[in-house]
């Protein structure tokens, strides 16, 4: 929604009972309606442009997990009847509005402006907010395919996070979230519960190191398997709980160059 002024009619009988307020008051002395100019406010589920940005200045601080990598941010499904075809984006401040590219796999860069940054701007899509997940998406170029690496992985949690992009909690208690979690405590922990989406629904999910290999658990897949319907209302996984995985980024036993290997329900024998 853009930071554009709207008209207010200001009429007597609507502040009957209000405390005082200045337009009111010159309401009472003139008898006539006044026009009042205000900013309309931003939707809360919106992302932050500065948060956006930190996310981003951490991926620049610790990308030796990710050397070859570069950081994208990608739109995902939320809602199952939210039409993903020609999205548009852009970044809205008081004064700014800078449309956003946005690829075939609804994935983008966002620019830096010092402007929208300085008016604290957010990031806007053309589609209701609570349709859609965000996600850091820092894929290694190169791997072979069905696979990606434990490394970037790490990294897009800790950016994911930083930059304020997952939505998972009840809004009842989403202050509570935003006080008590870091990406160090969601990233770096075996309770983290930091969801990753695959490309299509999973059979089974590989770690590779060496000759080191396991398969993950099933309370590692589909979201754990412990969604109950009102559950999935406030998890951005609710349509793609099937493609859904944790994978143990916490875990320093494997090294960022682990390889996470995809079988999906497809290829299953």
């Amino acid at each position: 929604m853009a930071r554009q002024p709207v008209r207010v009619i200001l009429l007597l009988a609507c502040l009957a009972g209000l405390p005082a307020f200045t337009p009111a008051s010159v309401l009472a002395q003139s008898g006539q309606p006044v026009t009042v100019t205000v900013q309309s406010t931003r939707d809360p589920v919106d992302k932050s442009y500065r948060k956006m940005i930190r996310g981003m200045e951490r991926f620049e601080r610790e990308r030796a997990m990710a050397p070859h990598a570069p950081l994208r941010f990608q739109l995902l499904p939320r809602s199952p009847t939210v039409d993903m075809r020609g999205i548009t984006l852009r970044v809205a401040g008081n004064t700014v509005s800078i449309p956003v590219p946005v690829a075939e796999d609804n994935s983008f860069v966002l620019p830096r402006d010092s402007v929208a940054l300085r008016e604290d701007a957010a990031v806007l899509a053309n589609r209701k907010t609570t349709s859609m997940t965000w996600r850091a998406q820092i894929i290694t170029p190169g791997l072979p395919p069905g696979t990606r690496r434990l490394g970037d992985m790490r990294l897009e949690c800790r950016v994911g996070v930083e930059a304020g992009l997952v939505s998972n909690s009840s809004p009842l208690f989403s202050w509570i979230n935003e006080a008590l979690t870091s990406p160090e405590q969601v990233c770096g922990s075996p309770n983290g519960n930091y969801l990753y989406f695959a490309e299509r629904p999973l059979f089974s999910v590989r770690l590779r190191a060496g000759e080191r290999v396991e398969t993950l658990p099933f309370r590692m897949l589909y979201a754990g398997g412990e969604q109950s319907k009102t559950d999935l209302q406030y998890c951005d996984c609710q349509v793609m709980l099937d493609r859904t995985f944790y994978a143990p980024i916490w875990d320093a036993s494997w090294p960022d160059d682990t390889l996470v290997e995809f079988e999906y329900m497809e290829d299953a024998p």
